[in-house]
């Protein structure tokens, strides 16, 4: 046994048994590692921010971390800005990145590169394996790091001289880490605040947006007259008709504003105070008014629901309480032209039960809570960190750990182009994906900021840096080519034709929506 082969082994002994890939050199002995172990799923991505992408889509779905094989520096480096969306959704992930053999780093070989300095920004925890004899520690101590909290980034350095050197045969296994319970304080204290008569807004994130930790949750707000509400950016939410209606913080300042307007007291389960997500001239940065008391209830590492069930029975809030929830209401299919609004209402009519809904339609997809509260039951998932490219990776990944359900992905067309090789994975994997693209053929996203601002009326220069036409981009051609069947829809009611001939059959399908 050689140190690849002990890596591989300990990821399968800790319950890790997917590796989305993007190897070079350095990286061959674990390679050929995981070609022995047909127990280890092994899926290539064209990209690294594909990669990384597909591990937090999956790993959201799953409740468990997937390896990542990124080649040196460089290739880690191509992977950081989905690894920051993945650290800010708290999603557990493991890096393998392969490194020079020890001997070799001397000589500054041309993908020579400072790799710790690069993955600490972005990672919970880094650690440079010293020798084969340290594989299987190390790689049991990244899967419990990953594991760790609501869940971690964890990245492992792998030099080829590590891998390729005799292991010993003991594997080691990750320490299971216990969520913790609720502080007794801070209990006391969110409960006490929930009894006071203040306007309260509970505002939740994480595990708490499950299905029976909202319905707790929602308990305590009917009990309390308490608001309940999602942060604006969450990782996951189970939702949809007989499931608990939650709203979340809205993007725009000025709406999120008006939102929390008048808030005196905000508890806060698994989220943090919501602030704006850049600062514009003459805002506010924190959306809250500034008289309002910030209660958290617990901490990174707290078990959500446990929390809920506490804060629950410290006020009375018993299982005779009928959580309020979503009544089947998108039932109504759109005619005539073709916009944001109308694919959205459509999607949340036609959904199936138990689909994955996941969000890059970045400004285009604003309101599509308001059109899915009535769809049918699903899970959803968005972007978390603000860095674009994330859409196709991750409705890729959540198709990779849920192979039964349909995956439908509503994906800006700017930042759709980010990530496109995932599309060549969802067709090589046949991975059950509808992608829509909102071809609006402009980052519409970036003409409101400019105005947001008050940077002006955009001319000739910003207008090419801000839109994406002459030429416009054909996603049916792009789609066909990386091997997904595509079609063009330009009315509300050819969009319905294509979105209902999609879901009746198996496999990618790309749907590119001219807005």
């Amino acid at each position: 046994m050689n140190g690849a082969d002990s890596l591989c082994d300990t990821l399968l002994a800790n319950d890790v048994d997917v590796c989305f890939a993007n190897p070079g050199t350095s990286e061959m002995h674990f390679v050929a590692a995981l070609d022995k172990k047909p127990q280890m799923r092994c899926i290539l991505g064209l990209f690294e921010g594909v990669v990384t992408g597909a591990a937090d889509g999956y790993a959201r779905m799953a409740d468990k971390p997937a390896a990542t094989l990124l080649h040196l520096g460089p290739g880690l480096a191509n992977g950081l800005a989905n690894i920051h969306n993945a650290r800010r959704a708290n999603t557990p992930m493991i890096n393998i990145v392969g490194d020079h053999a020890t001997h070799h780093l001397q000589y500054d070989a041309p993908l020579t590169s400072d790799i710790e300095s690069l993955a600490r920004p972005m990672s919970n925890w880094v650690h440079r394996i010293q020798s084969s004899d340290d594989v299987s520690p190390s790689a049991a101590a990244a899967v419990e790091a990953a594991r760790s909290g609501p869940g971690g980034i964890a990245t492992l350095i792998l030099p080829a001289d590590a891998a390729w050197a005799n292991a010993p045969a003991a594997i080691q296994r990750a320490a299971v880490a216990a969520l913790a319970p609720v502080d007794s304080d801070a209990l006391q204290a969110a409960a006490a605040a929930l009894r006071n008569g203040r306007k309260t807004v509970i505002l939740l994130s994480g595990k708490a947006l499950r299905g029976k930790a909202l319905e707790t949750a929602s308990r305590i707000a009917i009990k309390t007259g308490a608001r309940l509400m999602a942060q604006q950016s969450n990782a996951r939410v189970e939702r949809g008709a007989g499931r608990v209606m939650i709203d979340r913080i809205p993007f725009s300042v000025d709406l999120a504003l008006k939102a929390l307007e008048g808030t005196e007291q905000l508890i806060l389960i698994g989220a943090k105070v919501p602030v704006a997500f850049f600062a514009y001239p003459g805002k506010p940065g924190v959306l809250v008014p500034d008289s309002c008391q910030n209660i958290p209830l617990t901490r990174a590492g707290d078990d959500l629901g446990q929390a809920l069930e506490a804060l629950a029975d410290a006020v009375g809030a018993d299982s005779t309480i009928v959580p309020f929830t979503s009544e089947r209401t998108a039932t109504q299919l759109p005619t005539g032209a073709l916009n944001a609004a109308a694919i959205i209402q459509t999607i949340g009519v036609l959904s199936p039960e138990n689909a994955i809904i996941c969000d890059e339609s970045v400004s285009s997809g604003r309101d599509s809570f308001k059109s899915t509260f009535g769809a049918a039951p699903h899970d959803f998932l968005q972007i978390t960190g603000g860095a674009i490219g994330i859409g196709i990776p991750m409705a890729t990944g959540a198709a990779v750990a849920c192979p039964d359900r349909k995956v439908i992905l509503m994906q800006a067309d700017g930042s759709g182009m980010y990530t496109l090789q995932g599309l060549w994975t969802q067709a090589r994997e046949q991975l059950d994906v509808i992608t829509i693209i909102f071809a609006n053929r402009s980052y519409a996203i970036l003409h409101n900021e400019l105005k947001m601002v008050g940077a002006g009326e955009p001319g000739r220069n910003a207008r090419r840096m801000l839109d994406l036409d002459n030429p416009t981009f054909d996603w049916v051609h792009m789609a066909k080519a990386a091997g997904v069947e595509a079609a063009r829809a330009t009315d509300a009611t050819g969009f319905a034709d294509l979105l209902r001939s999609a879901l009746a059959r198996k496999g990618p399908f790309l749907i590119e929506a001219v807005i």
